[in-house]
């Protein structure tokens, strides 16, 4: 190969698979496997074995993960159709509050803007006129989801309808194979193995791993998809754990797949249990369920009763047990290696934000990619961007818990006495105050997630901001009396979930339904 940089990157070393693994060999070999001999290519290898279990929960995305599908060219409706994938138009949310209490978190916009002001400053300013609405009537995602409808907002222009977004449903290890043909078709190599050692340099950084059968792999840059074991990332580098814990209790899930009774729901399922939550996840053929509990407060006998007991459908496999510290590295890219995925760091799935994590660590890779030199100042930028990810995930989901209003179990009374993350109490501070949301670059949660979630759990600020009241109000209170009942009448009119899916993207049932993971102890 020839290349007018000689300190390129020649050879890129993935060690484990599943869904990081594979989405991170897909998207370097979009850019790098064009041809065997196309300047400035790079190999690409992936070592995996089958003798070790994926943990394949990663069933829910959020609407951003649909740009890995675009950006790697891929047609949509076939990645459905191949991934056994359902639609999403958020989360209901079902007993948070308090017990018998719901609301939705919609994807896409709620309403739209009343003159030069924010729908949901207009909306605050009516309900402090004494409107009957409610938020959520306004926004078409939840409009469609509380209905179980669906229509792709691209389809619905002129509509109230394309004001909403979506993400997937998926099956994590169909993922996983399709991106792997993908990526084998574009030159990556998958190597079967056991990765039982670990040369590095004499900086520190990884020179080459050695696997169970002798033959040893060597390569300029390593990315770590280990998953919890964190082979090159924790146990050789030995890059710190940043544990937040001690914010979010929950240190343990049960899951177990089940058949479908019905259509399919458009939505993720999140309901707050006595110690934790459980979760249900519809595709066309089966269902992911699961519960994330303290262990603290919760045998695992009695996390495993309470989800049987609330299973729709008959369960495919037995109950598995998945522990995990939530937290993240105190760095993700240390030296030259990069942690993808669980070996990076894990945040509950109450938002869905495991597969966007991957995502981002990959795109944010491939924009600072590095000289074999690892230049520290890429390193360093790319940190500090996916430690914000993280944050904002961790401030986000905090936010579910910190506002709640039960403490009937030991578990939500310890809950009301954990510590709040600063920068959220900033944030639930400045919202309190007039409404205001702080907003950064590439945040993933924008100003209607928070107001969702915000509202679902009773806290709305003290006033509107001032500036609305140079609208008229008989404006606002027409516009909201208006688009209401126009977005519940277009919605009337659409096809259910199920009648969606069988005949715009059907998939064909599944030949075997097999774990999503072996147990981990």
């Amino acid at each position: 190969m020839t290349t007018t940089n000689p300190n390129a990157i020649r050879k890129i070393v993935i060690v484990g698979g599943g869904s990081a693994g594979w989405i991170s060999a897909a998207m370097l070999s979009h850019y790098f496997q064009k041809g065997a001999h196309q300047e400035g290519n790079c190999q690409v290898e992936l070592i995996e074995s089958e003798e070790i279990g994926t943990i394949g929960v990663g069933e829910s995305t959020i609407p951003p993960f649909l740009q890995l599908i675009a950006s790697l060219g891929l047609d949509e409706r076939e990645f459905i159709q191949a991934t056994q994938a359902s639609f999403k138009l958020g989360i209901r949310f079902e007993d948070w509050k308090t017990k018998g209490d719901h609301y939705y978190h919609p994807f896409g916009a709620i309403g739209g803007p009343i003159g030069p002001h924010e729908f949901y400053q207009c909306w605050l300013r009516a309900k402090a006129n004494g409107h009957p609405s409610n938020l959520q009537d306004f926004a078409p995602g939840t409009a469609m989801a509380d209905q179980w409808k669906f229509m792709l907002p691209f389809m619905a222009q002129r509509t109230l309808i394309s004001g909403a977004a979506y993400a997937l449903h998926i099956d994590a290890r169909l993922v996983a194979k399709f991106l792997r043909e993908f990526a084998e078709a574009r030159g990556v190599t998958r190597t079967e193995g056991i990765v039982t050692e670990v040369v590095t340099r004499a900086d520190g950084g990884v020179a080459k791993v050695i696997l169970k059968d002798g033959r040893e792999v060597e390569g300029d840059l390593f990315i770590d998809c280990s998953g919890f074991r964190a082979l090159l990332i924790g146990k050789t580098l030995e890059t710190p754990y940043i544990d937040w814990s001690d914010m979010l209790l929950c240190d343990r899930a049960v899951v177990v797949q089940t058949q479908n009774v019905g259509d399919p729901h458009p939505f993720t399922v999140s309901a707050a249990e006595d110690a934790g939550w459980r979760w249900r996840i519809p595709l066309q053929h089966r269902a992911g369920n699961g519960y994330v509990f303290c262990s603290k407060y919760l045998s695992d006998d009695e996390a495993r009763a309470t989800l049987v007991k609330n299973l729709q459908g008959e369960a495919l496999m037995n109950p598995m047990f998945i522990p995990f510290k939530t937290g993240m590295r105190q760095q993700l890219w240390n030296k030259n290696v990069v942690a993808v995925g669980l070996s990076g760091g894990f945040i509950e799935p109450l938002e869905s934000t495991a597969l966007h994590l991957i995502y981002r660590g990959m795109d944010f890779l491939l924009r600072f990619f590095p000289d074999r030199d690892c230049d520290p100042a890429l390193a360093a930028e790319y940190n500090r961007r996916m430690t914000a990810d993280y944050e904002e995930i961790r401030d986000f989901i905090v936010l579910h818990y910190c506002t709640s209003q039960r403490r009937d179990t030991p578990f939500w009374k310890a809950v009301g006495e954990a510590p709040i993350p600063e920068s959220l109490k900033e944030r639930i501070a400045l919202f309190k105050a007039h409404g205001a949301l702080r907003e950064g670059v590439d945040q993933m949660f924008r100003n209607p997630s928070w107001q969702s979630v915000m509202e679902g759990m009773g806290v709305r600020p003290r006033r509107y901001q001032q500036l609305v009241d140079t609208v008229p109000y008989e404006v606002i209170a027409q516009t909201l009396d208006q688009s209401a009942p126009m977005l519940a009448s277009q919605v009337a009119g659409l096809p259910s979930h199920g009648e969606f899916l069988a005949k715009q993207c059907p998939a064909p049932p599944p030949e075997t339904v097999v774990a999503p993971f072996k147990t981990v102890a």
